[in-house]
Parts: C-alpha cells; sequence; structure tokens
C-alpha cells in the first residue's frame, strides 16, 4: 500500500523525501509523475488538479498536507465520502500567531505609513497607539485562532473571539454563534479572520460586516481569500470607515497584476506567507495516520464533512 503526493507546486520532491525518510518501508509516489494507482491507498494533497483524486480506484483517505481543506470539497468529483484529515500542528499555529502579531504591532506603530513615506522621501511624524487602545476581535477560534488570542492577551490586549461552537478561554471573551455576531463586531477595532472556508463562512467580509465594525476599524485576513468581498473592501477603505487592511490570502494565488489591492495605500499584501507547514512537524502525522489505516483504527483529525473542517 502506498502513498501519493498531489500537488501544483513545485514542493511534491521535499514532501516526497520527508516522507520517504521518515517511513522507508512506505512506497510514496510523486502525482505528477507515472506511477501505479490501483495501489495508492492514501492521498497527500494541496490544492491539487481538480478530479486527479477520482484517478485512484482503492483509495482509502484524502489527506489535506496543510491546516485548510477547502480545496478539496471544492473539487466537485472528489471522493469526500473517504475519510479527509487535515494538519493539527502547534508550530503552524505559533507562525499564524506571530504573523499576524506583526501585522498589529505595524499597524499601532505607523509602520506601513513610514514606509509609504520613505517612498515618496516625507518626513512626518505619526501619533502612534499602544497596546491599551486596542481591542483585538478574533473570528474563528480553532486550532489557529486559541494560540493568538492567548499569546496577544499574554502581551495585554484584550481580546474578544467568536466561534461557532461555545468556546470558554481564560482573559479572553467569547462569544457564540451569529445571534451575538454583532455585539462582537461593535467591540472590535482590529478584526483578525481566523475562519475555515466553508459555504456560510464564504464572503463573511462584506459590506454589512464592516459596516457593524467601529469607525477606523483595521482588517487582517489570513484564513482564505473567499471570505472577502473584494469591492466590498475598496468601498469602505474609499468611505473611510476603515482605516486599512492586510492580507495574506486571495481569491487568486498569485494575486493578478491588475488587482487594485497592489498599488491602494491602505492594504498590505503579503504572499500567502503567514504560516506554511513545516514537514518535519507535519511528517510524523501523516505516517501515523496512514499506519492507523492500515491497521484499521481512527484516524487523528478527521475533517466534519457536514461542518467542511
Amino acid at each position: 500500500m502506498s502513498i501519493v503526493i498531489l500537488r501544483q507546486d513545485d514542493k511534491i520532491e521535499m514532501w516526497r523525501q520527508a516522507l520517504q525518510k521518515a517511513a522507508p518501508g512506505i512506497t510514496i509516489y510523486n502525482g505528477l509523475e507515472e506511477h501505479p494507482k490501483d495501489i495508492i491507498d492514501m492521498a497527500l494533497v494541496w490544492k491539487h488538479r481538480p478530479g486527479s483524486l477520482a484517478d485512484y480506484p482503492n483509495l482509502k483517505c484524502i489527506a489535506s498536507s496543510g491546516a485548510g481543506v477547502d480545496f478539496i470539497f471544492e473539487d466537485t468529483s472528489a471522493p469526500i465520502h473517504l475519510p479527509i484529515t487535515r494538519v493539527v500542528d502547534p508550530m503552524l499555529a505559533s507562525d499564524m500567531s506571530e504573523h499576524v502579531i506583526a501585522l498589529i504591532f505595524a499597524h499601532l506603530k505607523n509602520l506601513n505609513r513610514y514606509k509609504l513615506d520613505q517612498q515618496q522621501k516625507i518626513w512626518k511624524p505619526q501619533n502612534y497607539s499602544r497596546i491599551r487602545d486596542f481591542t483585538i476581535g478574533i473570528l474563528g477560534l480553532g486550532a489557529l485562532g486559541a494560540v493568538l488570542a492567548n499569546d496577544l492577551v499574554h502581551y495585554g490586549f484584550k481580546v474578544n473571539g467568536w466561534s461557532r461552537s461555545k468556546k470558554t478561554m481564560k482573559n479572553v471573551q467569547t462569544f457564540t454563534g451569529m445571534e451575538t455576531l454583532a455585539a462582537f463586531l461593535g467591540a472590535t477595532e482590529i478584526l483578525v479572520c481566523l475562519l475555515p472556508l466553508t459555504k456560510e463562512t464564504t464572503g463573511i467580509l462584506n459590506k454589512n460586516l464592516f459596516q457593524q465594525l467601529p469607525k477606523g476599524a483595521y482588517i487582517i485576513n489570513v484564513a482564505r481569500g473567499g471570505h472577502l468581498v473584494d469591492e466590498d473592501l475598496l468601498m469602505m477603505l474609499q468611505q473611510e470607515h476603515l482605516s486599512g487592511a492586510a492580507l495574506d490570502v486571495f481569491h487568486t494565488e498569485p494575486l493578478p497584476t491588475a488587482h487594485p489591492f497592489w498599488e491602494h495605500p491602505k492594504v498590505h499584501i503579503s504572499p500567502h506567507c503567514a504560516s506554511v507547514s513545516d514537514t518535519a512537524s507535519v511528517v510524523p502525522q501523516i505516517i501515523e495516520n496512514h499506519r492507523r489505516l492500515l491497521a484499521g483504527k481512527a484516524l487523528n483529525n478527521i475533517v466534519s464533512i457536514e461542518r467542511g473542517y
């Protein structure tokens, strides 16, 4: 029984070698090369070519190599009746938290504004903010959001969190369900989106949501591009209801060169790099799940088909 790696970037061989080194007894195939499809029982995937999962008649498990699985459900031919797993990794969560905290401090201390001024050779000190001046609201208190919330509390921020299911966290005010979303947004001055992308959350960062934030609120989206309605963000920035946005994820990646985000002075862009799965950290849980699969045991980090994450 074997594992195939299906992705469309240049990282297949890196993952194949890491898996092979960790489990010499398992044959690992590069999905872009010729390989026998009838002996594959696990597919390790990341934004694979749509339709490619249907090529494996004896597939028993689809394993995402990252925390996200939305791309699997977007593949209409994917055998989603099979177990689907995702990565739950402390390193992934800490990397994400560090990235978001860096963005928050850049906003508080006007670093993005000064970078623009530098390009124009403008010397103009700005009034800066302090930790106590802002309440951070986190949309999504899963594995990533919970780590970020705790780290922000450690720095001294006031932190609120919203989630679909009830969560209890020390020193974090939590909100549960759509009926509490308005109250959560009304108290949020920096909004961080860390939601999974599902049918319910697609387009959630829209004009209606932005209007419920206090004037001058700042948006950080490090979840998925599909959460954001780009035109609504641009409109609310133009109307100065929002003070700016930091975006790490987009509907199309790489972001098309003609997209208005590139040259917008209030939009900070990073190339989907906030948190990247590290093979050394992730490979052991992939191998463990493969062993469980062969032994008929319950898999770790199973995705709920109903919830979509």
